[in-house]
């Protein structure tokens, strides 16, 4: 972890631990680098950054200083609008942009947001370049062999201009109709937006398909974002398509970088469900390369059993989405993800992507004729039990040989019904104990028994 960035941007709630004058110097920052990085290459043209944002009120503001920053230092500002996490990905891979910035906090609350860095290859910022950002953000900056308090600012018919450039989101959403290898017509879908991102793009692909869309959270106000609609809230989405008598629903969240779904019964389809659904259908096509779905370690293990049973192999990386698409890129898989939704099909495109995400669902409903629920009946998702206890020391009540006995107990126990995983919280002074097994009583048994030794042991604080 950065000392701002985390996995998934710089995050933060609005004009608290998150500033306008952040957003300026980390815009200052990346318009004076990419350029320089240009100059000494011989290119005398300024950098070219491509911004997009959510609906959030912050987003406004966070917007405005960024370009701010990145005109002051002579880069050039194209501005997609309100639009998807995606969707900049998309651009600045395919408009040969240097580096992309996407301002959203995701599925969190509308007074929380965030500044995720993209570079030009469509993939999240490497952490060379991020580490040189937060340097700049803490005054202590050495880049190219010197040493910097501040970077210089663009003088005369050097400093920068701003783009509209809406037409780059128009030609993103032109791609996922591309990808759109069945009609939907006779298919009637609910999409929720929640109030974020997807708002004014998801129902134009899907009618441009022939869907008879159905649309919720589609009404941003710059402080619903994710208010009650949304992945994060799928139960409005489940009564919505009962009460409609959909086919399918699809949730994303606030910047539409994640999906959800539901199919005809009100059921839930997580991200574990997705990666059963679409690695089954890549497996039966000859087309997984590898054999491999690339999962993280808090992926069910019913998921698990289920690819056992089908001969596909899995690889489980650290909780994620930068970590599963850095799996997928090394060893050349063709998609993976999360449970929560976030799902990265590596053919289309270099990020999780909500709308892509659907899209493909979509395609293995109509290819193989069967409805949502039936893609996803022959997977059984094992109850699980989550706990998180505060404690002084997250490394040594870990590493504590009692509580690892603990664990080895409660692994051995489970046998090849379950499983139990211990592991830190990346920003909070907590140890999750997390149990799968048959039963839910056996779940909370298991993860108490660890809890208890950690908590004997005099690790736990109130």
């Amino acid at each position: 972890m950065g000392r701002y960035f985390g996995t998934d941007g710089f995050r933060g709630e609005a004009n608290k631990n998150l500033t306008a004058d952040h957003a300026f110097k980390v815009g200052r920052f990346l318009g004076w680098y990419y350029g320089e990085l240009k100059r000494r290459a011989g290119d005398m043209t300024p950098a070219r950054i491509v911004i997009g944002k959510d609906t959030r009120r912050s987003s406004y503001m966070f917007e405005y200083s960024l370009v701010g920053g990145l005109v002051a230092s002579g880069a050039d500002a194209y501005l997609l609008h309100v639009t998807t996490t995606p969707s900049v990905a998309y651009v600045a891979r395919t408009d040969s942009f240097d580096c992309g910035i996407m301002i959203s906090a995701s599925h969190n609350p509308y007074y929380d947001n965030g500044i995720k860095l993209i570079n030009g290859q469509g993939e999240k910022m490497d952490e060379e370049t991020i580490a040189l950002v937060e340097d700049y953000l803490d005054g202590k900056l050495t880049v190219f062999g010197e040493e910097m308090k501040e970077v210089p600012f663009a003088h005369r018919d050097g400093i920068g201009r701003t783009v509209d450039y809406v037409s780059g989101r128009n030609r993103y959403i032109g791609y996922l109709i591309s990808l759109g290898m069945y009609s939907f017509k006779g298919k009637k879908i609910g999409l929720d937006c929640a109030n974020g991102s997807s708002w004014n793009i998801a129902k134009s692909v899907f009618d441009a398909l022939g869907a008879q869309t159905y649309v919720m959270g589609a009404e941003p106000n710059g402080l619903n974002i994710n208010e009650g609609v949304g992945s994060t809230h799928i139960g409005a989405l489940a009564e919505f398509v009962k009460e409609k008598g959909l086919d399918a629903g699809f949730a994303y969240d606030g910047d539409a970088d994640r999906c959800l779904a539901v199919d005809e019964t009100g059921n839930i389809i997580t991200g574990d469900h997705i990666l059963y659904i679409y690695g089954r259908y890549l497996k039966e096509r000859g087309e997984l390369l590898g054999n491999t779905v690339v999962t993280t370690v808090m992926s069910n293990f019913g998921l698990y059993k289920a690819f056992d049973e089908l001969d596909i192999g899995y690889a489980k990386t650290a909780v994620g989405d930068k970590y599963v698409y850095e799996y997928m890129q090394q060893n050349g898989c063709r998609i993976g993800g999360e449970e929560s939704g976030h799902i990265i099909f590596s053919k289309y495109a270099s990020t999780g992507d909500g709308i892509l995400t659907s899209l493909k669902l979509m395609e293995v409903m109509l290819a193989k004729k069967q409805t949502l629920s039936e893609l996803a009946r022959p997977l059984t998702i094992y109850p699980q039990v989550l706990k998180n206890i505060r404690v002084n020391d997250k490394t040594a009540a870990q590493n504590d040989p009692d509580v690892q006995k603990a664990v080895a107990a409660a692994a051995e126990a489970l046998g090849d019904t379950g499983r139990i995983l211990v592991r830190e919280s990346g920003t909070e002074p907590l140890v999750r104990v997390m149990v799968e097994a048959e039963s839910k009583e056996e779940c909370e048994k298991y993860v108490d028994s660890v809890i208890d030794v950690i908590k004997a042991k005099g690790f736990a604080v109130n």
